[in-house]
């Protein structure tokens, strides 16, 4: 029986949801090949052990000061010596800017194979494959690796929805921070938070989207009431942000935000690829579109083919 790693994620005390994601992929893995689930805490304390006890069957906690605050070379160094020690059949990393920061380190350091940026990951023969998305989310790409003892993947955060906890209580084990741990060559002077904007839209529940179908500037806010009614977030594709209708912030798609909303409701939207890559975490997407050939009517669940101000007085009508 093997083990599968997961490296959780955290942030100024809070474990971040690329963690759980994460858990929850490999939670499923974990049962199809009859492997262990472990996860490795580094720089937190017990509470945040605690939070992924029922996701994994082994955390490892590392509460060393050092690695309180992220720093790529020492993370790289500890996770490639518990590597050695555990011999996990696959590590899972974000791919966030710890990741990116630390993995391919990490893959130089091991020798092991490194794949970045997966939306998922099967398991094939014994041997792991991953599906990555090319050309901005447009061709999707199924990746296998050479043969190796272990191997190193970075997930895409949004890619898997952790709909179920786990049943495990897992052990909690407090590792020691090795000995001969090079000195460190930066220092951390503090944390500060990327303006994000009035809202964060990668966090709602529910989403209502415009596009282009909207038509004027002056008829977002009709949609926008609509958002309110429902209790929920206003968001948008590209041409409402490139128009300077609405901030950057609330642009979903590959060159805004990827969102996992229970219901994404999209107006007037067409459904291009990069607006589609966004909402693949999404549990169900109802479209509106005068256009009955619009590429979005291919991903939604439910798909009404009319003038968006029609659905949009008809909702607020029934709501109000």
């Amino acid at each position: 029986m093997g083990t599968i790693f997961v490296i959780a994620e955290h942030r100024q005390g809070e474990l971040r949801d690329i963690t759980f994601e994460m858990l929850f992929k490999a939670n499923t893995l974990c049962k199809d090949l009859s492997h262990k689930l472990t996860a490795v805490v580094l720089g937190g304390d017990e509470a945040l052990a605690d939070e992924i006890k029922k996701w994994a069957d082994t955390i490892l906690l590392f509460e060393h000061e050092r690695l309180k605050n992220f720093d790529g070379d020492l993370y790289k160094e500890v996770i490639s010596g518990l590597i050695e020690e555990y011999e996990p059949f696959i590590t899972l990393m974000g791919h966030t800017s710890w990741g990116m920061d630390f993995a391919p380190a990490l893959a130089i350091k091991t020798g092991y194979p490194l794949a970045t940026d997966c939306v998922d990951i099967q398991v094939e023969d014994g041997r792991p494959s991953v599906i990555r998305q090319i050309y901005s989310g447009k061709i999707f790409t199924k990746v296998s690796f050479r043969e190796s003892k272990s191997y190193l993947i970075t997930v895409r955060p949004g890619s898997f929805t952790p709909e179920e906890i786990g049943e495990q209580e897992g052990e909690i084990i407090k590792k020691e921070l090795p000995s001969d741990l090079p000195e460190p060559s930066k220092e951390f002077i503090g944390f500060e938070e990327a303006g994000a904007g009035e809202l964060d839209i990668t966090q709602a529940d529910l989403l209502v989207s415009i596009g282009r179908g909207v038509g004027e500037a002056e008829n977002i806010e009709v949609v926008r009431e609509l958002a309110d009614l429902m209790g929920g977030v206003l968001s948008c594709s590209r041409p409402i942000v490139d128009k300077n209708w609405l901030p950057k912030y609330h642009q979903v798609g590959t060159s805004g935000k990827s969102v996992k909303p229970k219901v994404y409701l999209a107006f007037g939207i067409s459904g291009a690829f990069q607006h589609v890559a966004g909402i693949s975490g999404a549990g169900t997407v109802i479209a509106v579109n005068k256009d009955p050939k619009a590429p979005i009517f291919r991903v939604a669940d439910y798909g009404v083919v009319d003038d968006l101000f029609n659905v949009v007085d008809a909702l607020k009508e029934k709501l109000k």
